[in-house]
Protein backbone atom coordinates (compact mmCIF):
# COMPACT_ATOMS: atom_id res chain seq x y z
CA UNK A 1 0.00 0.00 0.00
CA UNK A 2 2.79 2.41 0.85
CA UNK A 3 4.49 1.53 -2.44
CA UNK A 4 1.36 2.42 -4.44
CA UNK A 5 0.96 5.65 -2.50
CA UNK A 6 4.58 6.65 -3.13
CA UNK A 7 4.35 5.79 -6.84
CA UNK A 8 1.35 8.11 -7.22
CA UNK A 9 3.40 11.09 -6.02
CA UNK A 10 6.48 10.54 -8.22
CA UNK A 11 6.26 12.61 -11.37
CA UNK A 12 8.23 12.24 -14.65
CA UNK A 13 10.66 14.99 -13.61
CA UNK A 14 11.40 13.07 -10.40
CA UNK A 15 12.30 9.95 -12.40
CA UNK A 16 14.61 12.03 -14.60
CA UNK A 17 16.33 13.48 -11.51
CA UNK A 18 16.79 9.98 -10.03
CA UNK A 19 18.18 8.66 -13.32
CA UNK A 20 20.64 11.55 -13.75
CA UNK A 21 21.74 11.32 -10.11
CA UNK A 22 22.35 7.58 -10.38
CA UNK A 23 24.30 8.02 -13.61
CA UNK A 24 26.45 10.73 -12.00
CA UNK A 25 27.21 8.52 -8.99
CA UNK A 26 28.29 5.62 -11.22
CA UNK A 27 30.43 7.87 -13.45
CA UNK A 28 32.18 9.52 -10.49
CA UNK A 29 32.81 6.15 -8.85
CA UNK A 30 34.44 4.75 -11.99
CA UNK A 31 36.51 7.91 -12.54
CA UNK A 32 37.69 8.61 -8.99
CA UNK A 33 37.78 5.20 -7.28
CA UNK A 34 40.02 3.32 -9.72
CA UNK A 35 43.76 3.86 -9.86
CA UNK A 36 45.82 4.50 -12.96
CA UNK A 37 47.85 1.91 -14.75
CA UNK A 38 51.28 1.47 -13.22
CA UNK A 39 54.56 2.76 -14.70
CA UNK A 40 57.07 0.84 -12.58
CA UNK A 41 57.45 -2.04 -10.15
CA UNK A 42 59.18 -1.61 -6.80
CA UNK A 43 60.69 -4.93 -5.71
CA UNK A 44 61.66 -5.31 -2.06
CA UNK A 45 63.68 -7.98 -0.30
CA UNK A 46 64.07 -8.02 3.47
CA UNK A 47 62.17 -4.73 3.78
CA UNK A 48 64.67 -2.85 1.59
CA UNK A 49 64.25 -1.83 -2.03
CA UNK A 50 66.00 -4.45 -4.16
CA UNK A 51 65.22 -2.86 -7.52
CA UNK A 52 62.84 -0.46 -9.28
CA UNK A 53 62.04 -1.53 -12.83
CA UNK A 54 59.96 -0.13 -15.66
CA UNK A 55 56.96 -2.16 -16.77
CA UNK A 56 57.61 -1.26 -20.42
CA UNK A 57 60.11 -4.11 -20.93
CA UNK A 58 59.25 -7.80 -20.45
CA UNK A 59 61.69 -9.50 -18.07
CA UNK A 60 62.20 -11.98 -15.24
CA UNK A 61 64.03 -10.90 -12.11
CA UNK A 62 65.51 -13.21 -9.48
CA UNK A 63 65.10 -11.78 -5.97
CA UNK A 64 66.99 -13.34 -3.05
CA UNK A 65 65.23 -13.95 0.26
CA UNK A 66 65.90 -15.91 3.46
CA UNK A 67 64.22 -19.05 2.06
CA UNK A 68 65.68 -18.84 -1.44
CA UNK A 69 65.09 -17.14 -4.77
CA UNK A 70 61.73 -15.61 -5.77
CA UNK A 71 61.15 -14.90 -9.45
CA UNK A 72 59.28 -11.73 -10.44
CA UNK A 73 57.87 -11.77 -13.95
CA UNK A 74 57.01 -8.60 -15.90
CA UNK A 75 55.01 -8.93 -19.10
CA UNK A 76 52.59 -6.68 -21.04
CA UNK A 77 52.91 -3.84 -18.46
CA UNK A 78 51.86 -6.23 -15.66
CA UNK A 79 53.91 -7.85 -12.90
CA UNK A 80 53.58 -10.96 -10.74
CA UNK A 81 55.59 -13.23 -8.51
CA UNK A 82 55.98 -16.24 -10.78
CA UNK A 83 57.64 -18.55 -8.25
CA UNK A 84 58.61 -18.45 -4.59
CA UNK A 85 60.02 -20.98 -2.10
CA UNK A 86 57.40 -20.10 0.54
CA UNK A 87 55.28 -23.10 1.62
CA UNK A 88 51.76 -21.77 0.94
CA UNK A 89 52.38 -19.85 -2.30
CA UNK A 90 49.90 -17.05 -1.49
CA UNK A 91 51.93 -14.41 -3.33
CA UNK A 92 52.16 -16.60 -6.44
CA UNK A 93 48.39 -17.19 -6.38
CA UNK A 94 47.83 -13.41 -6.23
CA UNK A 95 48.35 -13.36 -10.00
CA UNK A 96 49.03 -10.40 -12.26
CA UNK A 97 49.14 -6.88 -10.86
CA UNK A 98 48.49 -3.97 -13.22
CA UNK A 99 47.14 -0.93 -11.35
CA UNK A 100 49.21 1.49 -9.31
CA UNK A 101 49.04 0.65 -5.61
CA UNK A 102 48.59 -3.10 -6.02
CA UNK A 103 51.04 -5.29 -4.12
CA UNK A 104 51.98 -8.96 -3.72
CA UNK A 105 53.84 -9.96 -0.56
CA UNK A 106 55.66 -13.21 0.21
CA UNK A 107 55.97 -13.00 3.98
CA UNK A 108 58.08 -16.07 4.78
CA UNK A 109 60.63 -15.12 2.11
CA UNK A 110 60.34 -11.36 2.80
CA UNK A 111 59.90 -10.45 -0.88
CA UNK A 112 57.29 -8.05 -2.26
CA UNK A 113 56.33 -6.39 -5.54
CA UNK A 114 54.45 -3.09 -5.51
CA UNK A 115 53.28 -1.23 -8.58
CA UNK A 116 53.63 2.54 -8.67
CA UNK A 117 52.27 5.16 -11.02
CA UNK A 118 51.09 8.72 -11.12
CA UNK A 119 48.05 7.93 -8.95
CA UNK A 120 47.39 5.02 -6.59
CA UNK A 121 44.21 3.01 -6.33
CA UNK A 122 41.90 4.23 -3.55
CA UNK A 123 42.66 2.56 -0.24
CA UNK A 124 40.54 3.25 2.84
CA UNK A 125 43.57 2.66 5.07
CA UNK A 126 45.38 5.57 3.43
CA UNK A 127 42.38 7.89 3.33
Amino acid sequence: MIYKLAMQHIKPGDWLTLLLGGTLVVALTLKLWNGDLADKAIIRSGGKIFREVSLSRDQKIEVPGPLGISIVSIRDRKARIASDPSPRQYCVRQGWLQQAGEIAICLPNQVSVELAGSRSKYDSLNY
